[in-house]
């Protein structure tokens, strides 16, 4: 594969309001990390590329023709009718209606489609706002009207990749994907999440439907992390020789997420997607969960800065730091919010030891 500068990959339609109040994504994630890296000067014309909306025919090919209709006729009436609230669990708490809730779900869709355009064309692509990984083909589901990711893998395929694993660190379960291709040979499907976390699924792997889960208990920490990959997720991929691969980054990993018991630092996850990066495959790099704003933002700012070559600040632009003070999360007490996230990029690591029971999960034959 030709090796060609990477892109990030977003939109404006990111920046409209979203979800609601009083819901846990009512926080400003893409918006601040574009600008946070156009404060440093990671990020101008030449890198970023602007998505359009996915098609109906292309979301056809995925979503049942009813539900995306019945998500049209919500968006475009801002009503919902008991029957359609409880079939396509839209209009809910969970996935509530807003304006321009198309449009944006559409666009996401759009842009895990472009990532992998470009990942084929030799470029690592970076779509911070996809990892709607929860999707399913007939209603919505935990935050996610659609499913992006398995539109990035179905477009590799489409391209003509022969393989993809999918790899997803998202604190929770990667159910949406996994079920999307439980049992297709050509994709290979990788989970790492929380144990009794919503949905409640992933508990155990399915090696001959190419879905592996590694549930993982509360306080998951940087050392456990490094041994699954080492143990567990990297020798699979050496085993199943993934032609491209498609990584869903969800914040929600690292601590201080108010939606999770994981704690990772973000370093340790720069570090992993730099190594797969390294083999050489396309690669589409996706967001994911994420619902302390200062964490998602620093995190998802040192990936492009680490996917572009650029050297991470010990401490961050004064420029940077007011930004980052006048964030706000209705989840997290002002009292809570560590100054290092507002001062500093990349995390301090979370050592500690490796548990008897995340040795256990790395042993997957």
């Amino acid at each position: 594969m030709s090796v060609q500068a990477p892109l990030f990959v977003g939109s404006d339609v990111y920046r409209k309001p979203a979800f609601g109040p009083n819901h846990p994504l009512n926080i400003v994630r893409h918006a601040a990390v574009v600008d946070v890296l156009t404060m440093l000067g990671w990020l101008d014309d030449d890198n970023f590329r602007v998505s359009d909306k996915a098609t109906l025919n292309q979301l056809f090919d995925f979503h049942d023709r009813s539900y995306i209709r019945a998500l049209q006729y919500a968006n475009a009436t801002g009503q919902v009718a008991a029957e359609a609230r409880e079939r396509y669990q839209i209009g809910t708490f969970e996935n509530p209606m807003f304006p321009g809730l198309f449009e944006r779900a559409a666009t996401t869709v759009g842009g895990s489609i472009l990532a992998a355009q470009l990942a084929v064309d030799g470029h690592v692509a970076f779509h911070p706002s996809g990892g709607t990984h929860h999707g399913r083909p007939d209603r919505a589901s935990g935050f996610c009207y659609l499913n992006d990711p398995v539109f990035a893998i179905r477009t590799l395929l489409d391209l003509g990749i022969e393989t993809v694993m999918y790899l997803d660190f998202d604190a929770h379960h990667g159910d949406g994907v996994e079920d999307a291709f439980f049992g297709d040979s050509r994709v290979t499907t990788v989970s790492v999440h929380e144990a009794k976390r919503w949905p409640f699924s992933g508990t155990r792997s399915h090696p001959q439907a190419g879905a592996f889960n590694f549930s993982v208990p509360r306080g998951f920490n940087d050392a456990e992390f490094n041994y699954l990959l080492r143990n567990a997720i990297l020798p699979l991929a050496e085993r199943t020789r993934p032609g491209a691969l498609v990584l869903c980054c969800g914040a929600d990993c690292l601590a201080g997420d108010p939606l999770s018991g994981m704690e990772l630092a973000n370093v340790t996850l720069w570090d992993a997607v730099e190594g797969f990066i390294g083999l050489g495959l396309p690669i589409v790099i996706l967001g994911g969960g994420g619902y302390n704003p200062w964490t998602v933002t620093r995190y998802w700012a040192g990936m492009w800065g680490r996917i572009s070559g650029r050297e991470i600040p010990a401490v961050l632009p004064e420029e940077v730091t007011a930004y980052l003070a006048e964030m706000e999360c209705d989840l997290i007490d002002e009292d809570d919010v560590d100054p290092a996230w507002l001062t500093t990029m990349a995390d301090t690591p979370y050592p500690g030891p490796v548990r008897d029971e995340i040795k256990s999960l790395a042993r997957i034959d």
